[in-house]
Parts: structure tokens; C-alpha cells; sequence
């Protein structure tokens, strides 16, 4: 089994790919393969509306020369994926939004192909607007089909300067719990 995760922050390396390792770590111990995969410094323009992934139901976005495609196949090759991103303005990144609107697109098109997979939000925020980003990633997985776990809190971390979130006790936890709660899904999902 495997997770394929999309950190959206403009901070390679930063509080949002803190929190996905966290619940990385947890997915490690069940023995399930993990991959980050990092958007910052990509340019990603949303949806055209040119309704090609209707016409040609080829599983791919019609626009190219960005990673969108390859996010795609990451998220068709794996069992569960994991959105993140840092909360711009009470809501997620232009990367992320980007993202979610032609992978969605595209899965729509092909017969809802990421139905029953398993995913999971990741948010990290300075200070406000991080359920509002948390609920637009949400969207995401289930206008898809997917199946959502829960874990002890919302997935938000908090943390403004790279490394703040480390200091969240209770937002470390509850990415370990997501973790945990993901791998058991996925197990039962598996049998």
C-alpha cells in the first residue's frame, strides 16, 4: 500500500511538510509506502474550463508542461492521498486550488477514478482561516468518493517561522492519530 502526499506551501521544507512527516511516521510503522511530493516553485495554472478531459476521458488534464499530470498518476498509483497546504487568506494555496480543480476535473471525467481511495487534509496555519482550508481540500475527497478518517482534532498545525509547528504538541499529536487512523482505513479497506 502507499500514500502519495502534495505539499502546496511555497516553503519546500517548511510547517506544512513537518505535519505530512508526522503522519508519514505513523504510516511507516503499519509498513505503508510514503512519497511527498513538493509543489513549491512550480507554476500551476487552474482549471481552462476546455472540457477535454470530458471528450477524451484519457485520465489526463488537456493542459501540459506542469507537474499536474504526474500528480494524477501519483494519485491513481496510490492507495491514499494526503492534500496539504499553509492557510493563505482562510483558504489554501493557488497551487492547491489549482491542483484540486483539474484533478477533480479529471476524475470526474473518467468515471469518479479515485473513488474509495482513502484521504486526508493537512493545514498549517499562523493563526486563523485553517478550517476554512481544511473543509476546501475536504471537498476535494468526497465530490471523489474517497473515504475521509478522523483523527483527535481537525489536521491543523500551528506555526508561523519554518519549524514553529514542532512546538504544536497537539497538532503533532493529531497528525499522529491521522496517521494511525489512516493506516487502520486503509487496512480494512484492503482486506
Amino acid at each position: 500500500m502507499k500514500v502519495v502526499a502534495f505539499n502546496a506551501s511555497a516553503r519546500k521544507d517548511g510547517n506544512t511538510a513537518i505535519l505530512v512527516n508526522a503522519v508519514f511516521r505513523e504510516l511507516k510503522k503499519a509498513k505503508i509506502e510514503t512519497e511527498l511530493v513538493q509543489l513549491a516553485g512550480k507554476k500551476i495554472p487552474g482549471c481552462i474550463a476546455c472540457m477535454k478531459c470530458f471528450e477524451k476521458k484519457d485520465r489526463r488534464c488537456a493542459i501540459t508542461g506542469d507537474i499536474v499530470n504526474d500528480c494524477i498518476e501519483k494519485m491513481l498509483d496510490a492507495d491514499g492521498i494526503i492534500l496539504a497546504s499553509p492557510t493563505y487568506f482562510a483558504d489554501i494555496s493557488a497551487n492547491m486550488k489549482a491542483l484540486i480543480e483539474r484533478a477533480g476535473f479529471v476524475a470526474m471525467a473518467n468515471d469518479a477514478m479515485f473513488r474509495r481511495k482513502v484521504g486526508a487534509s493537512v493545514v498549517a496555519v499562523r493563526r486563523g482561516g485553517a478550517i476554512h482550508a481544511f473543509d476546501s481540500m475536504n471537498h476535494f475527497f468526497f465530490i471523489n468518493q474517497m473515504v475521509v478518517p478522523g483523527s483527535s482534532y481537525w489536521n491543523v498545525g500551528i506555526g508561523l517561522a519554518p519549524g514553529d509547528v514542532k512546538h504544536d504538541d497537539e497538532g503533532i499529536a493529531t497528525m499522529k492519530t491521522l496517521g494511525a487512523n489512516m493506516a487502520w482505513v486503509m487496512k480494512k479497506l484492503n482486506k
